[in-house]
């Protein structure tokens, strides 16, 4: 049976089923109770003051006479106010510090989860969009806690005190004043039900939107370099125009709000002074009463209107919190379960490996079986979307087998915690990536103890990179900008090793390192990994023959099958395909050098 979207019209008739969620996921945040106690405490000593107030005014009134006025009573009003203005302002700081705690609680949860989450999980979520989970997302909850919480609570205080005192003044003039609540309802709440739907249609424009904004903007030079601003900046538009015509459904439906609320309290008034006229003329009710009634009306007009937006702005906290539970919901990876892995001198054995990708019936991986030994050079070759990038991440554990098992000796490699399985395994990509931050910084990357300087040194002199990063002015502190792109391709690459020879890695893979480099980079980058490559098992996906013919294996794998193993000759002599490419490249040009231990 099909289930009903979030934006269908079964969930829109119910709105504030989300509401229980929302306060499931404030409570696993564990805001401090004594801060809420107190700020709750003293927002109600603080209406409670503004409450007497009227009373006083009453009085005042009733018995009106300049000798009735003296000074303990002014400064008995006077301090009323001081204290209702010292009260409101601690009580409207604590509940805005519990707010951001809140906040900040809700996205520690969301960063740890966005980091524990498989890599199958950004497969299918723009990364922009899971951006706009950890900053707007939660950004909507913040505003309701920090701006509008307090309104709420103390304006709902402030009603029904107005109201039981209200009752205590004139019973008959209040039910007239509260035979407004059935109308207020009558409109609120249909519009209640509207701003929830338009709140979470905005909440996915804005994510899609900074899906596309990521995307570009992380990759400008492409952009650029094809002549394709245009074509974004539309595509941006189209963004920019359906969180526009949102905005305005959205600001229509506020525009709604407050107008209808202050129609409906201004005819309140208007019976009230009405009717209250006639009671003071009859003599039922004093002027005091009156005027009484007429200040409360007051105290119960504002608040009403903050609680109103209180509501609105709780709609849109609701859509948010979808998001926000359906990310916090997703699995996530243990990478400590399991064994620890030490062994590297076993063969790394895939059995009839079969996997596809979610959503797709085409396997990538169809029956793959292997052995490689350990302390020796395996290659990958063969055409290009045959799978090879996919092994590696099977073996990396990325993803796991749709069927068949991938072995370390007897031991499925799933028995490893993640952890300790990643810790053995180095991986040098076709371009190295680096973060944000000093070449030392990059080259120490993942290393989970204190690295001193002369491993650093070290690692960068066997990578071959040491001689360019000491001619920077500030050699391994230099910045290297975002994703590295204040160095050059060779540069990153020696970075990457230099990383990789620094974790010590008994397994490494290579996605062909040396692919697209000028000639001068590629020999420093092949002595370093001639360094890297000593005494490890090592896996490489090569996109250039002459770089592995060497290797004490080759796999030739087209459409998800290994159709080809041996070494370099022997395939030459067994394998049409793979002799068709040997003669292609190798007869093309002269070999670049080939990639041993």
């Amino acid at each position: 049976m099909k289930q009903p979207s979030p934006s269908s019209p079964s969930i829109s008739k119910s709105p504030f089923r989300g509401w229980r969620p929302f306060w499931r996921l404030i409570r696993a945040t564990k805001p401090s109770k004594l801060a809420l106690t107190i700020a709750l405490t003293l927002s109600l000593s603080s209406t409670v003051v503004s409450l007497v107030v009227p009373l006083v005014t009453k009085n005042v009134v009733d018995s009106f006479s300049l000798s009735s006025i003296g000074l303990p009573q002014i400064m008995l009003l006077v301090a009323a106010f001081l204290a209702q203005a010292a009260t409101a302002a601690i009580s409207t700081y604590m509940l805005a510090r519990v707010g951001q705690q809140v906040v900040a609680g809700l996205r520690e949860r969301l960063w740890r989860k966005l980091l524990a989450l498989p890599v199958s999980y950004y497969d299918n979520h723009q990364t922009g969009e899971t951006v706009s989970r950890m900053t707007n997302d939660t950004g909507v909850v913040k505003g309701l806690i920090t701006e509008h919480m307090t309104s709420f609570v103390t304006g709902t205080i402030s009603i029904i005190g107005s109201v039981a005192i209200l009752i205590a003044l004139d019973w008959r003039m209040t039910l007239v004043m509260l035979t407004a609540v059935p109308l207020l309802m009558l409109f609120m709440v249909p519009l209640g039900r509207k701003m929830h739907l338009v709140s979470k249609s905005m909440q996915d424009e804005t994510a899609k939107f900074s899906g596309v904004l990521s995307q570009v903007l992380s990759e400008i030079r492409l952009v650029k370099a094809s002549n394709a601003e245009d074509r974004e900046f539309e595509g941006g538009m189209k963004g920019i125009r359906a969180m526009f015509r949102l905005g305005l459904q959205e600001g229509r439906v506020q525009a709604l709000i407050g107008p209808l609320i202050s129609l409906i309290l201004m005819l309140m008034l208007v019976l009230i002074i009405g009717y209250g006229g006639f009671r003071v003329s009859s003599g039922a009710l004093s002027a005091g009463d009156l005027v009484a009634f007429i200040l409360y009306l007051f105290q119960i007009i504002m608040p009403a209107s903050q609680i109103a937006m209180f509501f609105t702005q709780m709609q849109k906290s609701v859509g948010a919190t979808e998001r926000i539970t359906e990310t916090l919901a997703g699995p996530e990876e243990d990478v400590l379960a399991g064994a620890e892995a030490s062994r590297a001198d076993l063969p790394l054995v895939a059995d009839n490996i079969r996997f596809a990708y979610e959503g797709s019936a085409e396997p990538v991986l169809d029956g793959i079986s292997f052995s490689i030994p350990p302390g020796k050079v395996t290659a990958l070759v063969g055409p290009s979307g045959g799978g090879k990038t996919t092994l590696f991440s099977m073996l990396e554990r990325y993803y796991k087998p749709t069927s068949g098992a991938i072995r370390l000796g007897d031991t499925p490699i799933e028995a490893y915690s993640l952890s300790s399985w990643r810790s053995m395994i180095g991986y040098v990509q076709q371009e190295s990536t680096l973060m944000t931050g000093s070449i030392r910084d990059n080259i120490a990357y993942g290393t989970d103890r204190e690295v001193f300087d002369e491993e650093i040194r070290q690692a960068a002199g066997m990578a071959y990179a040491a001689p360019f990063i000491e001619q920077f002015a500030e050699g391994y502190a230099t910045e290297v900008g975002e994703r590295g792109v204040k160095l050059s391709g060779g540069q990153r690459q020696r970075v990457g090793i230099a990383r990789a020879l620094l974790r010590n890695p008994a397994i490494l893979m290579l996605d062909e390192a040396t692919s697209s480099l000028d000639s001068e980079s590629e020999h420093y980058i092949q002595e370093a990994l001639r360094n890297l490559m000593k005494g490890r098992t090592t896996i490489v996906i090569a996109h250039r023959l002459s770089t592995v013919v060497d290797a004490d294996q080759l796999l030739f794998i087209e459409k998800g099958r290994i159709t080809g193993r041996g070494t370099h000759e022997e395939l030459l002599q067994s394998h049409a395909l793979y002799r068709k490419f040997a003669e292609q490249q190798l007869q093309a040009a002269q070999p670049a050098g080939s990639v041993q231990p």
